[in-house]
C-alpha cells in the first residue's frame, strides 16, 4: 500500500497540523477532491523514542489552534483555485 504524504504541514513547537487531499464520492455519484487537516503532538518517551499523541495540555492548545488556523488558511487559498479543488455540492447531514 502506497504511503500518502500531506500536501502541506504547519508546526509550532512540538505541535503540528498536516493538510491532506482526499477524493470523495458525493451522493450524486460524482467524485471531488477535498482537503482535510489533522493535528498531533510529537514527544520523546522515557526511552528517548519518538511518540505521537492527539491530546494537548493547556499550554499546547494555543499551538494547536495556531497550526489549525494556518491549515484553514491554506484550504481557503487552495479553494480559490478551481484547478486544484473541484466545486463540491453541499450535502445535507441531517
Amino acid at each position: 500500500m502506497e504511503q500518502t504524504q500531506p500536501i502541506a504541514k504547519f508546526a509550532a513547537g512540538a505541535v503540528s497540523a498536516a493538510l491532506w487531499e482526499n477524493e470523495i464520492t458525493l451522493n450524486s455519484g460524482k467524485t471531488a477532491n477535498i482537503l482535510k487537516a489533522s493535528v498531533c503532538r510529537r514527544y520523546k518517551d522515557h526511552n528517548e523514542n519518538w511518540k505521537t499523541t492527539y491530546s494537548f495540555s493547556r499550554n499546547e492548545i494555543p499551538l494547536a489552534i495556531y497550526c489549525l488556523q494556518k491549515a484553514f488558511e491554506a484550504i481557503i487559498e487552495k479553494g480559490k483555485n478551481p484547478e486544484i479543488t473541484q466545486a463540491i455540492e453541499e450535502e445535507k447531514v441531517i
